[in-house]
C-alpha cells in the first residue's frame, strides 16, 4: 500500500509555456517512469455517493473532502490504483492499493464486497465508507500528463492537457471509449507537489511561466453535463 502526503499547488496556463518550462525542468528533475518522451495517458474512474457529497464538498469550498477513484495508465492493464485522496487545508494525503483488473470490474459494476479479502486495512475502511455512503461510478476522466520528479522533498511537478471526460460509459478498460472535451486545446494544468519546501531553482522556473493559481478539480470540471449550473 502507498500512503503519501504532500503540499499541492495547481496552475492553468498556456500551452505554449509548456516546452520552455519543461526543458528548464529537465536539466534539474527526472522525468517519470511512466513516461516515454512526451507523456502517458491517465484514466480514472471516480466514485461519488447517491447525492454527490464529494462533489458538492469541493464546489462549497469545505477544507475536508475526499475523493475516490480507480487509475490505470494502460486500457490493457492487469492491475489497477485503487485511491483515496484526502485533502485538508493546504496539505493531502493519499493512499492506494493496488487491485486486480477483474476486481476493478467488479467496482465498476458496483460490488466491492472482494475489498474484505484484501489484507490491508485501507481496503477494509473503503469497503465500510463506500457501502454505508452508497458510493457508485460517476465519471471517467483522461488527459495527456508529462510528469517531472525529485526525490528530495518528494517533489513532482506534472502538466496535465486535453482534458476530456464521460459520464455515460464507465468502462475504463474500454479502448474506444467516446469521451467529450472538458478543457480548451490550449489550457494546460501545472501541478507542483512537494514535503515541506520547494527548491528556490525549481520555484524559479515555475514562476517564469504565465500562471493563474486555481483550485482546479478534473473530477468536478468533468461534471459538466449533469452538473450544468453548479460549474
Amino acid at each position: 500500500m502507498l500512503d503519501v502526503s504532500r503540499k499541492e499547488l495547481k496552475y492553468i496556463i498556456p500551452l505554449r509555456e509548456v516546452y520552455q518550462i519543461k526543458q528548464k525542468l529537465s536539466s534539474v528533475m527526472s522525468q517519470d517512469v511512466h513516461g516515454k518522451g512526451e507523456g502517458y495517458r491517465v484514466r480514472s474512474l471516480y466514485f461519488d455517493t447517491l447525492f454527490d457529497n464529494d462533489f458538492e464538498d469541493k464546489v462549497d469550498g469545505y477544507d475536508k473532502r475526499q475523493k475516490i477513484r480507480l487509475r490505470i495508465y494502460d486500457t490493457n492493464a492487469s492491475t489497477v490504483k485503487l485511491e483515496l485522496k484526502q485533502k485538508d487545508a493546504g496539505g493531502q494525503r493519499k493512499r492506494s492499493l493496488s487491485i486486480s483488473r477483474q476486481e476493478a470490474q467488479r467496482m465498476i459494476a458496483g460490488d466491492y464486497e472482494f475489498l474484505l479479502e484484501h489484507p490491508e486495512e485501507l481496503a477494509k475502511s473503503l469497503y465500510t465508507f463506500m457501502i454505508t455512503r452508497s458510493y457508485r461510478p460517476k465519471c471517467v476522466v483522461e488527459y495527456d500528463r508529462l510528469a517531472y520528479y525529485r526525490n528530495e522533498n518528494d517533489i513532482r511537478i506534472t502538466f496535465d492537457m486535453n482534458l476530456r471526460a464521460s459520464e455515460s460509459n464507465f468502462d475504463i478498460f474500454d479502448e474506444d471509449l467516446i469521451l467529450y472535451p472538458v478543457a480548451k486545446p490550449d489550457e494546460v494544468t501545472l501541478e507542483v507537489k512537494f514535503n515541506g519546501f520547494l527548491y528556490s531553482y525549481i520555484k524559479k522556473i515555475i514562476n517564469r511561466a504565465d500562471k493563474m493559481q486555481v483550485s482546479n478539480s478534473k473530477y468536478c470540471r468533468a461534471r459538466r453535463i449533469s452538473k450544468r449550473g453548479r460549474i
